[in-house]
């Protein structure tokens, strides 16, 4: 299946860590393990802690950096994508806009220096959150949907090469 996954990355000197293959894979892998059957169009922002405290504050009134913001097209039912993707295609494209995605490569580097583990694997496990959040996973309470989407993301890493902890 042919995704299109628009990755951009606010300034060149993001560049210098070796992870855009690794966020495409893991989009890849995230989609393939939740059986999304559409082509997908995804689009992938990876900026610093600054420019992620804007998005933060402009759409969630919260003036603090995160490591991480999803924006979903659609409101999906976790573990249960449609079975036809038709009204949710782009007639222009033929692609599911399934929303954006937002990274913090400061606070990556930072998260995966504090729990012992590359960048590498913070970005990707990063990536696979955010990816769940766009299928309609949520951890809002601290109960039962925070547990599922937690066991999702280690059962989808643990699929990737170099993505098991290190």
């Amino acid at each position: 299946m042919k995704h299109k996954i628009n990755l951009v990355f606010e300034q060149l000197s993001l560049q210098r860590f070796t992870i855009r293959a690794n966020i495409r894979k893991c989009v890849q892998e995230t989609l393939k393990a939740e059986g999304i059957t559409a082509a997908c169009e995804i689009n992938v922002l990876v900026t610093d802690d600054a420019g992620i405290q804007i998005i933060n504050r402009e759409s969630r009134n919260i003036d603090k950096p995160t490591d991480v913001l999803s924006f979903p097209m659609f409101q999906l039912e976790a573990g249960n994508p449609p079975k036809d993707w038709e009204e949710y295609r782009d007639p222009e494209t033929g692609l599911v806009p399934l929303g954006d995605m937002c990274i913090s490569l400061e606070r990556a580097v930072a998260q995966a220096e504090e729990f012992g583990h590359s960048v590498r694997r913070e970005v990707g496990y990063l990536t696979i959150h955010s990816m769940l959040h766009l299928l309609g996973y949520d951890h809002l309470d601290e109960g039962e949907q925070k547990r599922q989407m937690r066991a999702r993301e280690e059962a989808i890493a643990a699929g990737i090469p170099g993505m098991t902890r290190d």
